[in-house]
């Protein structure tokens, strides 16, 4: 409907006016630190993750503002579905890894000692890209736009923004790909939590205490920015495959995949909010910018 494009376009303007100056000066302190550390070198990827998805918010601003038409052609279209993708899954992986580098940090502090090395983050960093480009490749190289005609008007849709593949594989895939990091996310933050419970408060370092706050804005963003995509994926792709639906079970469908993916860009804003907690440097830039000190 009309009025739930304009909610729609309003949300992605308000998603990019926070975001991209956020994450901008992620990217110019994580960039600038003195001291490289694993912690910030994925920070700094998964800032660049999301500067690269919300930059083409604007594009579904467009489609929106044009009452679900798409007037930007194929190749936008490509681009747009797989700068989605790719940014949605390096910034689990990104973050993923952080806790992963929190539980070595936390638990073995001394016996892992030497995996901690900012040169095997990198590396991680650059497996994680190519795999993630590898993996979402093929959106840039298959038809995405489709033309519908009508008797009110001609309407061009991109497939790749709100559209799911009913398949076994892709059920799978949503499956796995969720899987793996809020597995991996849980473990990790079940055995920090119990190395931290068995100390007293004065025991806790400074990096103990940032692995705490580290801990529930993580859980937060995945909880609002990626179970429900999984979940309303895995049931969308489950009933488009396995079920005869009716014309009002394909609009409640169509609206929760556009609602999901929508708030999956909101972990472009709730990324920054984490820097700011775990990262004495962006959180002293960005009050200086404000016109504040921080308390040391």
């Amino acid at each position: 409907s009309h009025e739930e494009n304009v909610i729609f376009a309003t949300f992605y303007i308000i998603v990019f006016i926070l975001s991209v100056p956020c994450n901008a000066l992620a990217l110019w302190v994580f960039c600038h630190a003195k001291k490289s550390t694993p912690s910030k070198v994925f920070l700094l990827n998964l800032a660049l993750a999301d500067m690269f998805y919300v930059l083409v918010l604007p594009m579904r601003v467009v489609y929106h503002a044009s009452d679900s038409h798409w007037p930007l052609g194929e190749a936008s279209c490509r681009l747009v579905g797989f700068l989605f993708f790719l940014n949605l899954y390096c910034s689990m992986f990104f973050m993923t890894c952080i806790s992963l580098d929190r539980l070595l940090a936390i638990v073995l502090p001394l016996r892992c000692q030497n995996l901690r090395r900012t040169s095997y983050a990198k590396a991680a960093c650059v497996v994680l890209w190519v795999i993630g480009t590898v993996s979402m490749a093929p959106v840039l190289f298959s038809s995405q736009t489709v033309t519908v005609h009508s008797a009110e008007r001609n309407v061009t849709v991109c497939q790749q923004l709100y559209l799911e593949k009913s398949s076994s594989k892709a059920l799978v895939s949503t499956a796995v790909a969720i899987a793996i990091p809020l597995v991996t996310l849980t473990v990790s933050y079940v055995l920090i939590l119990l190395k931290l419970r068995a100390m007293t408060f004065n025991e806790r370092t400074s990096v103990q205490q940032k692995a705490l706050r580290m801990i529930v804005l993580t859980v937060v963003i995945f909880l609002v920015a990626f179970v429900p995509y999984h979940v309303h994926r895995f049931l969308y792709i489950h009933r488009h495959t396995h079920s005869h639906l009716s014309d009002d079970e394909i609009r409640s469908l169509a609206f929760g995949n556009r609602l999901t993916s929508a708030l999956t860009c909101v972990s472009g804003v709730l990324d920054p909010v984490m820097y700011f907690f775990l990262t004495r440097n962006y959180q002293t830039t960005l009050l200086q910018l404000c016109g504040r000190t921080s308390d040391k």
